[in-house]
């Protein structure tokens, strides 16, 4: 069953699920019970590597998935040669701020992007660096210079020449100062300057604060802030496609941390900014970007708070209403997501097990017959209807396997018997404290 699952990922996948968290890679070892929904994505990410631009949001209740298929949608991605970047809206990043809170989101993406061979994040100077190698072929072959000699010096103002041409075409917004340090990375790329490269990444990242420091350092006059952050993803998106990347792809989780902020004029800004997006994706105003958004059933359907409290936006992400129970769309802008079956959750703890025992390399005993013991206690319990989620069953099951590894004569049927239901969802009633303005 753990068919051709790498030790590293093995690792991954039981370390964190065991902290409560999804695994950043070997996602799809332990995908079950979501064949439509991974329909859809592939044939998202097709239209997306056609020319189109998509928003999806992801809606579930609390621990039914939602982190789990904006990863293995990130999974699915990488292979089909995107850039992926993963982040999360927590107090300190917002969609829409003026206080640089947008700037820490956009920073988060960029360190966090992905592509297949870099996984886990930190893929940008490796992106950088293709494209230039790019640059450099095609300038050797355009002008007969020898791949040798393109690297000397007396050539570098015929290569700046050709990084300026690709950039300007590419950018709509910014573009001059894109140019001029995207030339400074060049620079310290071939001069093997590692300064002249960290103070290029740290601008196009977004973390100068001051203008003064980004022109003594690089020699331009602005930087990115919250008003243009948005304009650079739609300039690195166009980046990446010209390099030969599919597309852009951007997840952000944890949406409920927007239906939380306190004040309902900034609440309705950053939503605002949402539907801004939105329709720059569906009205073909940018190419190639695929914008995918988590959030509890709270987030999107509360008419006080949530996207439904702002009116076009309610208006785009209202569910087909001819959908029923047995009868889903996925092509819709909106995927609820629907709890695993018990026979769903079954196989997905079969998987677990055998990568457990690949992890650690031995075998528990813990047969199947087990298994079904351990659901039907968990299931059965009180409270379990409503407050049991994946995470949980999860994480229970695998910190039974572990108290088996490490004690191998302890009684199953005791261990099985002290599971406890808990309600461990949190409390969106409560809004940092405040009360809403």
């Amino acid at each position: 069953m753990t068919g051709n699952i790498i030790p590293k990922e093995a690792t991954s996948i039981i370390n964190s699920l065991i902290g409560g968290v999804v695994p950043r890679i070997g996602i799809q070892h332990i995908t079950v019970g979501r064949s439509e929904e991974i329909k859809a994505v592939l044939s998202a990410l097709e239209d997306v590597m056609n020319g189109q631009s998509l928003v999806k949001f992801w809606i579930g209740d609390f621990g039914s998935g939602k982190s789990f298929m904006l990863y293995l949608l990130s999974t699915l991605a990488q292979k089909q040669k995107f850039v992926v970047a993963n982040s999360s809206f927590t107090a300190e990043n917002r969609i829409y701020s003026n206080d640089w809170r947008s700037v820490a989101l956009y920073t988060s993406i960029m360190d966090g992007l992905t592509i297949q061979t870099k996984p886990e994040g930190g893929a940008l100077p490796t992106i950088l660096e293709k494209w230039i190698e790019q640059v450099l072929i095609s300038t050797s072959l355009n002008n007969h210079i020898p791949p040798l000699e393109i690297r000397s010096e007396r050539y570098h103002s015929l290569i700046q020449t050709n990084i300026i041409k690709t950039v300007n075409e590419i950018t709509d917004v910014g573009g001059f100062n894109f140019a001029t340090v995207i030339l400074k990375y060049y620079e310290g790329y071939i001069t093997e300057n590692d300064q002249l490269r960290r103070n290029a990444l740290r601008w196009l990242k977004g973390e100068y604060r001051t203008k003064t420091e980004a022109k003594q350092d690089l020699g331009v006059r602005d930087i990115i802030n919250d008003m243009t952050y948005y304009d650079m993803l739609k300039n690195f998106c166009k980046l990446f496609v010209s390099i030969g990347y599919s597309g852009f792809v951007l997840n952000f989780d944890e949406a409920i941390n927007l239906y939380k902020i306190s004040t309902s004029v900034i609440r309705d800004k950053n939503y605002e900014k949402i539907l801004s997006i939105y329709n720059d994706c569906y009205q073909g105003r940018v190419d190639n970007m695929f914008i995918n958004f988590a959030g509890t059933k709270e987030v999107l359907f509360n008419e006080r708070r949530g996207f439904f409290s702002y009116q076009a936006l309610k208006s785009r992400l209202e569910p087909n209403r001819y959908e029923t129970a047995l009868m889903k769309d996925y092509a819709q802008p909106v995927i609820v997501l629907q709890p695993l079956s018990h026979s769903e959750v079954f196989v997905l703890l079969m998987k677990l097990k055998s990568i457990f025992e690949l992890n650690y390399k031995t075998q528990i005993d813990f047969n199947d017959v087990d298994i079904k013991t351990f659901m039907e206690e968990l299931f059965n319990k009180p409270g379990a209807s409503e407050f049991l989620t994946p995470r949980e069953v999860i994480r229970d099951f695998l910190n039974i396997l572990n108290i088996i590894r490490q004690n191998p004569c302890v009684n199953k049927t005791e261990l099985i018997g002290e599971l406890i239901i808990r309600d461990k969802r949190p409390d969106d009633s409560i809004v940092n404290g405040i009360e809403e303005m």
